[in-house]
């Protein structure tokens, strides 16, 4: 187990590169703009507005429809981040691993995007105020769905404890006192401490492969290929669990949650890396 310490310099080392994968060029998805692409094959106009002025579960989108766009967009990202990761180990050689850095930085940054998008589709509310700066309550959320692509078991419960807060919601936004000073916020420290750790020896592990001549770039793309689809697979088996998802309205059974009981917590532990479907 972590010292205090320890666990917050961690979270602080991934807040750094959230913040810094951010702010890369197209890793902020415009949440109208992809539902409209998304769905466009699927739906009609009307039903598409809704889903973008509520949500696609309020729009009564099917489960299959949005299982399908959920695919169709994890293996666009993967196809993308294997490219870019195979393409940043070539010509390999000790001087690559200079490089590292921005590649982590990079390669987070495609786990925001296809977070992002799997959030959108399973009728979570925007996550970024455009042209502002990330803020905490964003970082918070992101931090999460990072933490359930890892395999941090925490952070599945402060998906579901924030998925609940924003079911219960009239005005359809992320919570922000719970995710910034209230009940999730020790959840996101404590699921940050743990990615700075997992972070770290991705690094190493990404540094190891540029380092191999012609071979790096192969070995890099493999092991984004091995890591990054199961993750996101992993992210959207537990988004599609939630109630927020469900095709029905939401909002109209405003429900307290300040009684969301007891959060245990557990330990991350990585799941294995398979490519499941």
């Amino acid at each position: 187990m972590p010292t205090s310490d320890a666990l917050e310099t961690n979270s602080s080392k991934f807040s750094q590169v959230l913040e810094a994968a951010a702010k890369l060029p197209g890793v902020r998805i415009n949440r109208a703009a992809y539902l409209r692409g998304a769905l466009k094959r699927h739906c009609d106009e009307e039903q598409i507005e809704r889903a973008i002025a509520e949500s696609p579960a309020a729009a009564g989108i099917s489960s299959e429809v949005i299982k399908e766009v959920a695919n169709t967009s994890i293996s666009y990202e993967t196809s993308k981040a294997t490219g870019l990761s195979a393409a940043a180990g070539l010509p390999g050689g000790l001087l690559m691993l200079g490089t590292v850095p921005a590649d982590m930085a990079q390669y987070v940054g495609h786990m925001l995007r296809i977070a992002q998008k799997l959030a959108y589709i399973y009728s979570w509310p925007d996550l970024f105020v455009e042209g502002e700066e990330i803020d905490e309550a964003t970082e918070g959320i992101l931090t999460l769905f990072v933490g359930v692509m890892v395999g941090v078991q925490l952070a599945q419960s402060g998906v579901t404890k924030v998925s609940a807060m924003i079911a219960a919601q009239v005005v359809k936004k992320l919570p922000q006192q719970a995710l910034t000073k209230g009940l999730i916020y020790p959840i996101v420290k404590r699921v940050a401490g743990y990615l700075g750790v997992s972070m770290t020896k991705k690094l190493f592990a990404s540094g190891v492969a540029k380092a191999i001549p012609v071979l790096g770039a192969a070995l890099s793309g493999s092991l984004t290929l091995a890591t990054f689809y199961p993750m996101s697979k992993r992210l959207q088996r537990h988004l599609a669990s939630l109630e927020l998802t469900k095709a029905k309205q939401r909002g109209d059974d405003a429900q307290n949650v300040d009684d969301l009981g007891t959060l245990v917590v557990v330990d991350d532990g990585t799941a294995e890396s398979e490519l499941t479907s």
